[in-house]
């Protein structure tokens, strides 16, 4: 589904992300850990485009990422985005937040897109809450309808840039909730985040970055039970104590 290979990026003359190369299957939930500064959130940016690199690979079902002439809106159309701070249209009604993306991009109906969207705004328990605006809403309840708006336009992956870090840590869990169920339902998913618990419960790998690079890219038990770096060993002992 998506394959990286060698993918180095630059910020002037810091480098940001060093020769970082792996894959993921349809079906994989591939979480991306490491420190703060580490590279996962660029990394995870380059994969629709978001974020231009300079040298290697991304192709995605087939479609290279950096290719000239690669149509990158059709692209990130097709793979889901949810970030760290919601990113939801402030003065849109939930309900148009939901249908916008759908009728402008995908060309679908009003009456389509609503229903669709509305489809997906039940998944994730908030159909009451259709004719709010998003400050009228707890930042879990945000982070579930742009979870929502990602999943009505189809996507055949999701990306997940530190979803619960915005959040009270009383609203994590109804936002992990969300994304364990999308996992067990065979969504493919990338996910860069801190919570270890979420990892190990429903990722099938893990890639942990330090400085840019991709030191250990393994199963789910791999790197939990044996680590293959001191930095990977030494950053579990710290995050899950």
């Amino acid at each position: 589904m998506i394959e990286i290979k060698n993918i180095s990026k630059w910020y002037g003359q810091f480098q940001v992300l060093k020769e970082c190369s792996t894959r993921v299957e349809k079906g994989d939930v591939m979480v991306i850990c490491g420190p703060s500064g580490s590279g996962k959130s660029t990394l995870i940016k380059t994969v629709n485009g978001l974020e231009p690199f300079q040298q290697g690979e991304i192709t995605v079902d087939g479609t290279s990422v950096g290719a000239k002439g690669t149509d990158l809106p059709a692209l990130r159309a097709r793979i889901g985005m949810v970030f760290q701070n919601f990113e939801l249209f402030p003065h849109l009604s939930v309900r148009d937040n939901l249908t916008l993306g759908q009728i402008k991009v995908l060309g679908r109906s009003k009456d389509e897109a609503a229903e669709r969207g509305l489809h997906y705004l039940d998944r994730v328990g908030l159909l009451a809450h259709q004719d709010k605006f998003p400050a009228q809403l707890s930042g879990g309840q945000q982070q579930r309808v742009a979870i929502a708006r990602a999943l009505a336009m189809d996507p055949i992956a999701m990306l997940f840039d530190e979803p619960t870090s915005a959040l009270d840590p009383e609203m994590i869990n109804e936002v992990l909730d969300v994304m364990v169920g999308l996992a067990q339902e065979g969504m493919t998913m990338m996910v860069v985040t801190h919570e270890m618990g979420f990892a190990r419960k429903v990722a099938n790998r893990v890639v942990f970055m330090d400085q840019g690079s991709i030191l250990e890219d393994s199963s789910k038990e791999e790197f939990f039970h044996a680590p293959q770096t001191e930095r990977a060993r030494d950053f579990l002992a710290r995050i899950i104590h």
